[in-house]
């Protein structure tokens, strides 16, 4: 959803971070290029912010007791819902490494109801719709879950939708600007 071709908090350059921060910028934190990835290099501005956000962002991300698949199909779902640029572009490729086909992320826009879904994957994205929409999984939905979920990975849907909801709110307001190669919202509209 960036307005503009010009952040509004600009990504501090690599010298300028504190030096914890410039010591934990190891390859998670980079781009191919070997440049901070963009969100990064703008969260630096608040380093305390950022080392505390790390930490969860980090279970989100890599400790998730849910398989790739379905916490990208979250995170997607998400970024799509926010309209998020950077959120979509960055885990479209991740999503693409993680075996989701490129068909299967054009689907995730058309949501739940795409007749392409597996029950599973529908369930997932519908709870995605309905923690956007309500804040809250309805019974049914919660329900389908339950009967392929352990309790950690039912509260890894909500924590995961919860977290990406955050960040693309502090992407969209924040104008981080996609990285070089990064692809943005499919429909082209922000």
């Amino acid at each position: 959803m960036t307005t503009s071709n010009v952040p509004r908090i600009p990504p501090l350059p690599v010298d300028q971070w504190d030096d914890e921060l410039r010591d934990r910028q190891g390859a998670y934190l980079r781009a191919d290029s070997g440049e901070p990835l963009n969100i990064f290099a703008t969260l630096a501005n608040h380093p305390k912010l950022m080392k505390r956000w790390l930490v969860f962002a980090t279970h989100v991300l890599s400790k998730n007791s849910l398989s790739e698949r379905d916490r990208e199909l979250l995170i997607l779902r998400t970024g799509y819902l926010c309209r998020s640029e950077y959120e979509w572009g960055q885990h479209a490729l991740i999503a693409l490494r993680c075996g989701i086909s490129e068909a299967e992320i054009t689907a995730v826009t058309v949501g739940p109801d795409a007749p392409s879904w597996s029950s599973q994957d529908a369930t997932l994205l519908r709870a995605a719709d309905e923690l956007h929409r309500a804040s809250r999984i309805g019974d049914g939905t919660w329900a389908e879950l339950a009967t392929r979920h352990t309790t950690e990975q039912l509260m890894d849907v909500v924590f995961t939708v919860g977290n990406y909801h955050v960040v693309a709110m502090a992407l969209n307001s924040f104008g981080v600007q996609r990285d070089e190669g990064v692809p943005g919202l499919p429909d082209g509209q922000s």
